[in-house]
């Protein structure tokens, strides 16, 4: 299976909450991961907010984006080109979606044309777990709710 992840997939990989169990067990059965080049930011941001909350200790935090930042090679990095940036935009308004998810959702597309191989969208956002259904990708997980 090409798994293309999200931030809010990927991310259930370093910070335990629900879902990472089911997402590490999904990175594992993939022949190939890959993400969008915004997800480096997207992940860092959303450890720095656990910290900035007080919901993870800074060493916690930095723990993280240390063990983040060690796997980052081991992903396949969707370039964020202006063809991809151009998608996104059709994307955002035909499917109504956010502006990093629009960026997610034509990095997958993208992605999957190259390879000419279906790929797979593992997110835990609703409106791109949508979205991604009505383009015609498989998504994972099965349902969200």
């Amino acid at each position: 299976m090409i798994l293309y992840a999200d931030s809010s997939a990927l991310a259930k990989r370093y910070i335990s909450e629900r879902g990472s169990t089911e997402v590490e067990a999904l990175l594992r059965k993939a022949e190939v991961v890959g993400t969008g080049l915004i997800t480096r930011a997207e992940v860092s941001a959303a450890v720095a907010r656990l910290v900035r909350t007080r919901s993870l200790q800074r060493r916690e935090g930095e723990a993280i984006l240390n063990a983040f930042r060690n796997h980052w090679t081991e992903l396949t990095a969707i370039q964020l080109t202006e063809a991809v940036v151009a998608e996104a935009d059709n994307l955002a308004w035909e499917q109504g979606l956010r502006g990093y998810d629009a960026v997610h959702l034509a990095c997958a597309l993208t992605w999957q044309r190259g390879l000419d191989r279906d790929v797979v969208l593992a997110t835990f956002d609703v409106d791109l777990w949508e979205a991604g259904q009505r383009v015609g990708l498989a998504v994972w997980p099965e349902s969200l709710e």
